[in-house]
């Protein structure tokens, strides 16, 4: 609240699913967990990418979304919120745009069952990883155009999702605009998690001083996609708090932050004050080498 001095501790909660085509039910498996989460004292909860619906296809997507005016997901995650007294971060779900393609697109709900804040997901994963798998979400989804620092009871916290995790700049900038919790809820491939993930969040929380939430998708799911898991929870320093495994179950992973190691991480580390502009020298052929042709 605006004048109030931020709380000094947060228990957070992540909720690991492995979201199928039935909305209903996602959203019962949703809402089992967060119960299950708020009962362990959890302050904030924050479910993965694509809680609401996973598929595979554009026709498949665009039959399960609909708008956000009178979308009964909202409307069952704010109620949800204001019940249990919690901060709910909904990862993400697809809402359809009259654009006609789709936002993937996160919502912070406050305790009185609010949304406090709307993110829609920057960067698509446009990817031919391997192993003959292929992504193109721009082809039914629209990027959205603003990062955005959320004001919650513990600070700011800075709103991202899962392929936004490997560009740096995003972070940096979140954290120069204040933001010293990080959230990246995910729905990495197993063949990227596997290989990345655990450096990617890593990297994230280091270069910036900040904590790194990352609720996350996984197990093998009903559209075919099959999802690393590992849920994770990450220190100003680097340390991971608190991690899930791979997905056979869906769970709930709890992690205590305490906000003083993000001032003591950024005064051992002080890189967010030492950016320098500069241009980039493109050097052909032979030309600054020293040698002659």
């Amino acid at each position: 609240m605006p004048g109030t001095a931020p709380s000094t501790s947060l228990r957070a909660g992540l909720i690991q699913m492995r979201t199928g085509r039935d909305v209903a039910r996602n959203l019962e498996d949703a809402t089992r967990l967060i119960r299950q989460a708020a009962g362990q004292g959890a302050q904030y909860v924050q479910t993965p990418e694509f809680t609401v619906l996973m598929e595979a296809t554009s026709r498949e997507w665009f039959a399960g979304t609909k708008p956000e005016d009178g979308n009964p997901a909202v409307a069952q995650f704010s109620k949800l919120a204001h019940e249990l007294g919690l901060w709910l971060h909904l990862g993400s779900m697809s809402v359809l745009l009259q654009s006609g393609k789709i936002a993937n697109r996160s919502y912070l709900v406050s305790p009185d069952g609010l949304v406090a804040a709307r993110y829609d997901k920057i960067h698509m994963f446009d990817a031919a990883p391997g192993s003959g798998e292929s992504y193109r979400e721009s082809k039914h989804f629209q990027a959205g155009s603003s990062a955005v620092v959320a004001d919650f009871p513990w600070g700011k916290l800075g709103l991202t999702i899962c392929y936004d995790l490997r560009f740096p700049g995003l972070y940096r900038s979140l954290a120069q605009a204040g933001a010293t919790i990080l959230a990246v809820p995910s729905a990495f491939i197993q063949q990227t998690g596997a290989a990345h993930w655990h450096a990617l969040v890593r990297a994230r929380a280091i270069e910036t001083g900040s904590y790194v939430l990352a609720a996350a998708q996984g197990g093998r799911h009903e559209s075919g996609r099959e999802t690393f898991g590992h849920s994770i929870a990450v220190s100003p320093w680097g340390q991971i708090i608190a991690e899930a495994g791979d997905g056979v179950q869906p769970s709930v992973i709890l992690a205590d932050i305490v906000l003083s190691e993000v001032d003591e991480a950024r005064r051992r580390m002080p890189s967010l004050g030492h950016d320098r502009h500069f241009d980039v020298a493109r050097v052909t052929g032979l030309e600054g080498t020293g040698r002659t042709p």
